[in-house]
């Protein structure tokens, strides 16, 4: 990962990234007159970023534009991650920042796409051939503080571990080490956790959870992530509970499609980000009482694996019919949520790679949301995801979607038709908990199949910075 750092006078001789907001600013760089004739041409044609070699020493440049806010940093993001592949390409190892312009969030996010666009998951690589080379980026601008840069290499450091998360193989990760690396987590930022194994799972009646572990050899864990700050600004806590499901076969239901199951290593994501989204709370220490419910598993055909046409008993009483063993991450979630019921939480928030109904509906540009939740908690959502440029789409959450999922023989059934099946899956979740609910469907944009500026190919970490923006602006309500 890059190391950011705040710094206050800029090198002549270091390779520099420029953000400013006016041409005329160039005047204020040590460049000759032909060098900066040639980033005005390059910038009068396209502001994103116009490049100049000097001598070797590159200068790379941002313009910002009028336009709304969110749309202005994601520019600045992506013209950082644009940056950065020009460093890596020359194997540049440091370089500065330097700001011409008075908006700290638009420096702070160009250095944000810098950063993230840097990263690669190299664990299982025995050369370093296309590895990033670039190590440092020194930020030189008055309007940002040095706990700011802090505070943005927090982010993108639990952004960067959750893509490690998500990349790592089943062969390493299962559910037994994710909960390892939880804790590892919870040792280096703060916060407390609790694993459950399998023994007390089964105490606990997750009958959701027990049952999509029935075709695994591995056994389940359950983990309880807290953090309780003493200033906490909230008297009931924030749930986040996020699906762990460390590799899905579909289970007896197996999934049929060319490529179906490539990616499937990634349907943890809700667990990674729930995790890491904590760490970099605590890290932060955030006034803000958030607990995090990660149930684990993975969801195979062999042993004596659960079958379309079981009854299941949940955690909370109520019974399942199982249509489909592909439909196992609410099943895992439902557990969760009945379980989160003993905290009374103010909101309670799941997120998860649940449907491909929310990816066929939105694709991989944002998260599809919907929810029992007041419209305020929705609205901050998405002023959050915008901000972050992580963005929500909110889905009706009609009562007939629940009529959908009722059941012959028992209280509900794991699967609607073959319409809607987004909400129908939220309606299933909605069941298990009595708070005020939103669901976050990840499907689409929790692993990329190429990559999308910053977002590089493979796990991208979505709901990190997401979370993490949308407590953070709780705490300051």
């Amino acid at each position: 990962m890059i190391t950011l750092s705040k710094s206050t006078r800029p090198a002549a001789a270091r390779d520099t990234l420029v953000i400013l907001d006016d041409i005329g600013q160039l005047r204020n760089l040590d460049l000759e007159r032909g060098d900066r004739q040639y980033l005005t041409e390059q910038l009068t044609a396209d502001p994103q970023l116009a490049v100049c070699d000097i001598s070797g020493r590159l200068v790379l440049v941002h313009l910002v534009k009028e336009a709304a806010a969110p749309v202005q940093l994601e520019k600045a993001r992506r013209a950082g991650d644009a940056m950065i592949a020009r460093l890596n390409g020359a194997k540049r190892t440091e370089a500065q920042l330097i700001s011409l312009q008075d908006g700290t969030a638009l420096t702070l996010a160009l250095a944000e796409g810098a950063a993230l666009g840097n990263y690669a998951f190299r664990k299982y690589k025995s050369d370093e051939k296309g590895a990033p080379t670039m190590e440092k980026l020194a930020i030189i601008g008055k309007e940002v503080s040095t706990k700011a840069v802090e505070e943005l290499e927090d982010i993108v450091e639990a952004t960067c571990t959750a893509r490690d998360l998500v990349n790592e193989p089943v062969s390493f990760l299962n559910a037994t080490q994710l909960a390892a690396e939880i804790r590892t987590l919870a040792k280096s930022t703060g916060f407390k956790v609790e694993v459950m194994e399998k023994a007390r799972i089964e105490a606990q009646g997750m009958g959701g959870l027990l049952a999509v572990n029935k075709g695994s050899i591995d056994p389940p864990t359950f983990s309880v992530l807290e953090w309780k700050p003493k200033n906490a600004v909230n008297k009931k806590p924030l749930v986040l509970v996020g699906k762990g499901v460390v590799y899905d076969t579909g289970g007896l239901s197996l999934k049929p499609t060319p490529n179906s199951m490539d990616q499937m290593k990634c349907d943890m994501a809700g667990a990674a980000a729930v995790a890491c989204a904590i760490a970099l709370v605590a890290k932060q220490e955030l006034p803000v009482h958030v607990i995090g419910l990660i149930p684990a598993t993975d969801n195979r055909p062999g042993g004596n694996a659960y079958a379309p046409g079981d009854v299941i008993r949940m955690h909370s009483g109520l019974t399942v019919e199982v249509l489909n063993t592909d439909a196992e991450g609410r099943l895992i979630l439902a557990d969760a949520l009945s379980y989160g019921e003993r905290y009374k939480p103010e909101l309670v928030m799941t997120i998860a790679t649940l449907t491909g109904a929310a990816m066929r509906a939105i694709g991989t540009y944002g998260t599809a949301v919907m929810g029992t939740a007041a419209e305020n908690d929705f609205q901050q959502l998405e002023a959050a995801g915008n901000t972050v440029f992580e963005r929500t789409a909110r889905l009706p959450f009609w009562d007939e979607y629940g009529e959908e999922i009722i059941s012959d023989v028992a209280d509900i059934k794991n699967l609607g038709s073959d319409l809607a099946g987004a909400q129908t899956a939220g309606k299933f979740l909605a069941r298990f908990t009595t708070h005020p609910y939103i669901h976050l469907d990840i499907a689409g944009p929790a692993f990329l199949t190429r990559k999308d500026g910053y977002r590089t190919k493979g796990g991208t970490g979505v709901g990190v910075r997401l979370f993490y923006e949308f407590i953070k602006q709780r705490a300051k309500r």
